[in-house]
């Protein structure tokens, strides 16, 4: 696009009468020129240095904040390193048929995402929900490859107190590129995706198209690189009115490994409405079945 403009101007100019007239014009395309680039530069330096504050959308919660809800749960906290802990809630039943290891979205904390522990805990599963570093009680300096390590370093730790076989990965939207990449390095019993996206990059391309994405962006969260990795039979859920990321992202990633992903249509739904859908609660129910 930048070098479009640049054309244009130029082709301008070429057809310009008049020799002074040209010489003026070839000066003011200069500068014009000029200051393209530098807005252009201004531009990628902003997308580059404060893209957290576009990607993230988190709420920041008090060290002292109560948590309170009507069902039994304990607060935990993942000591990773100095200086950086990762704050959870443990929703658990009597006798449960396992755990389900929830990552949320871009947005809010685990203040807020708890709401959707009885979709799981109803059927008799624990839940436990996270949030990532700078998302409520959590810390940290945020990267994506200390977030991984920060989401591997829960998984091993609930590890030791529950097999393998009966921990579930559930991702949701955001959360489906570290839900995807943990399922892809370790033995889950199953992946569960909620409106995942193909690749991150592509997802900002979209509303972002004039800059460099691959260059810029920071935050890359390759899950269609993790996918075709992922040993355990993956279940996706996607809203076929999804505008924020259409459903052809998850008809992607199924393509990557069509055996062992099964793609779920909610009829209708957008990107944050699925839990208000009676077949998203009869398909988790089908799922999560003994």
């Amino acid at each position: 696009m930048l070098c479009s403009a640049i054309s244009f101007c130029f082709i301008i100019c070429t057809f310009s009468n008049g020799s002074q007239h040209k010489v003026n014009c070839l000066t003011n395309l200069s500068s014009t020129i000029i200051y393209i680039i530098m807005g252009y530069l201004v531009l990628l330096a902003v997308a580059y240095l404060a893209q957290e504050r576009f990607i993230f959308k988190p709420e920041k919660l008090k060290p002292d904040f109560k948590y309170q809800y009507d069902v039994p749960f304990r607060e935990l906290f993942f000591d990773v390193a100095e200086g950086v802990s990762i704050n959870g809630l443990h929703f658990y039943v009597e006798k449960p048929l396992g755990l389900i290891l929830y990552f949320h979205g871009n947005s809010r904390s685990i203040k807020g995402w708890a709401k959707y522990a009885k979709d799981f805990y109803r059927y008799g599963y624990d839940v436990v929900l996270v949030d990532y570093r700078g998302f409520g009680k959590s810390t940290g300096k945020r990267s994506e490859k200390d977030m991984h390590k920060d989401m591997q370093f829960v998984y091993d730790t609930l590890a030791t107190k529950h097999h393998e076989n009966h921990l579930i990965i559930y991702g949701r939207s955001l959360g489906s590129g570290f839900a995807a990449n943990l399922a892809s390095e370790n033995k889950p019993r199953y992946l569960i995706l909620d409106a995942p996206y193909f690749s991150f990059k592509k997802v900002v391309e979209r509303f972002l198209p004039i800059l460099p994405m691959r260059f810029v962006l920071r935050f890359h969260m390759r899950t269609d690189k993790w996918i075709p990795k992922v040993n355990c039979h993956t279940y996706i859920l996607h809203g076929t009115k999804d505008w924020l990321i259409p459903i052809s992202n998850s008809e992607k990633l199924q393509a990557l490994n069509p055996r062992k992903i099964t793609l779920i249509r909610i009829q209708g739904g957008g990107h944050n409405n699925l839990p208000s859908f009676p077949e998203y609660h009869n398909f988790i129910r089908d799922i999560l079945a003994p």
